[in-house]
């Protein structure tokens, strides 16, 4: 395959029900071709799709569904989110890093900062607006990571590649 490939974490069904519903309503229409996801690489190389898919189906094999913990409404200057916390979650991630640093961009190399973003690329007034609406009624909150997805990238609507669930 030689398109990128992504890689997101697979959400329990409440809480992504939860932020498909947010970002309905407060993304731009036209570019919401896709579900509320958490992305954990934005870029791997898709000729190595057959060791990806080799690594995530071992590791889901051994994994039990990970704790999340929503914390809070982040302000991304264009768009809003809704962070998250997880040791299991940063530790998955440190190892994946691990694993594949010979071809990871930049930004994969990167602590992840796990979030579910439910607007983006809208003016900024609009965006913190929605921020001090979703900020007032916070309450922090659990949900569980299932899986991994693998996406293909081919410039707009993301191809599935392959499911992983988490069956240990």
């Amino acid at each position: 395959m030689d398109t990128p490939l992504i890689l997101t974490l697979t959400l329990d069904a409440n809480a992504q029900q939860f932020f498909n519903r947010l970002r309905e309503e407060h993304f731009p229409p036209e570019r919401n071709y896709l579900a509320a996801h958490l992305t954990l690489f934005h870029h791997l190389p898709g000729e190595q799709l057959e060791a990806i898919t080799r690594e995530l189906a071992t590791r889901a094999r051994h994994m039990t569904p990970l704790s999340l913990s929503i914390t809070g409404v982040q302000f991304l200057g264009r768009g809003v989110a809704y962070s998250l916390e997880s040791p299991a979650l940063q530790t998955l991630h440190q190892e994946l890093q691990t694993e594949w640093k010979p071809y990871l961009t930049p930004q994969d190399q990167q602590r992840r900062r796990p979030h579910v973003t439910i607007q983006n690329k809208v003016d900024p007034k609009v965006a913190r607006a929605l921020h001090e609406e979703l900020s007032a009624s916070f309450q922090p909150f659990e949900a569980q990571g299932k899986g991994m997805h693998l996406w293909a990238y081919r410039g707009g609507p993301w191809e599935s590649v392959r499911q992983f669930v988490f069956l240990g």
